[in-house]
């Protein structure tokens, strides 16, 4: 019975005498070198994500740029087709005879062969209802003319259209530019340096529209010496 209680103490004794696990304290140096190694792997995690996204586009942008080379006629072939016409949408009508007078002046009566004769247009709208006009060379077109013959046009090398909504006491100026030359024998535009001058005489400039040719200015008359 005494043998049995002892070995119970002993027991006892042994179990309070157990070494305790002591927690690792680390330093705020080690903290910091801890924390500047996480921000460098984050940092390089990030390059090599950036690299392969980089890769992978650059590979992206090469097979688009073979694949339009391999198929280069195809698109030229499509380009090259005509625009449709696009639909108006709006309601409002072009302009007519009732709504536009043009006028015409120029800064000189005369200009010398190889000289430039310098013009000032006008629309005015006098009608009653807004319209459209097209205020371009290509839509209010300069013609220079000799007895019953065509000498220039300035239609031939007109840039794109000029839409203009115009209302009722509306005037649109625009200076126009004759360089003595003359292109009535061209089909389409060409560099204007290689046109021929014409030769000293009288000239008659107008303008007119091209959708509705009776709108027109008076004949300006004028000499090339």
């Amino acid at each position: 019975m005494v043998q049995q209680g002892r070995n119970r103490v002993t027991g006892t004794s042994r179990g309070n005498g157990a070494p305790k696990k002591r927690k690792r304290k680390i330093s705020k140096r080690q903290q910091t070198i801890y924390r500047r190694r996480r921000i460098v792997v984050g940092i390089v995690l990030t390059l090599i994500v950036a690299l392969i996204v980089f890769c992978v586009y650059s590979i992206g942008r090469g097979i688009g740029a073979i694949n339009t080379m391999i198929h280069h006629d195809d698109v030229y072939a499509i380009a090259r087709e005509a625009t449709p016409t696009p639909k108006s949408t709006s309601n409002v009508k072009k302009c007519s005879v009732n709504d536009l007078t043009l006028e015409l002046s120029s800064k000189s009566q005369s200009v010398a062969v190889g000289g430039t004769l310098e013009f000032t247009a006008s629309i005015v709208h006098e009608g009653s209802n807004s319209c459209l006009v097209d205020g371009s060379d290509s839509g209010r077109v300069l013609t220079i003319t000799s007895g019953s013959e065509t000498i220039y046009q300035s239609g031939l090398c007109a840039p794109d259209s000029r839409w203009l909504l115009m209302a009722k006491g509306d005037k649109d100026v625009q200076q126009l530019k004759w360089n003595t030359d003359y292109n009535s024998t061209l089909t389409e535009c060409t560099d204007e340096t290689s046109w021929p001058k014409v030769n000293p005489g009288t000239y008659t400039a107008q303008i007119a529209l091209k959708d509705a040719p009776k709108v027109k200015s008076e004949p300006l008359t004028f000499t090339v010496e």
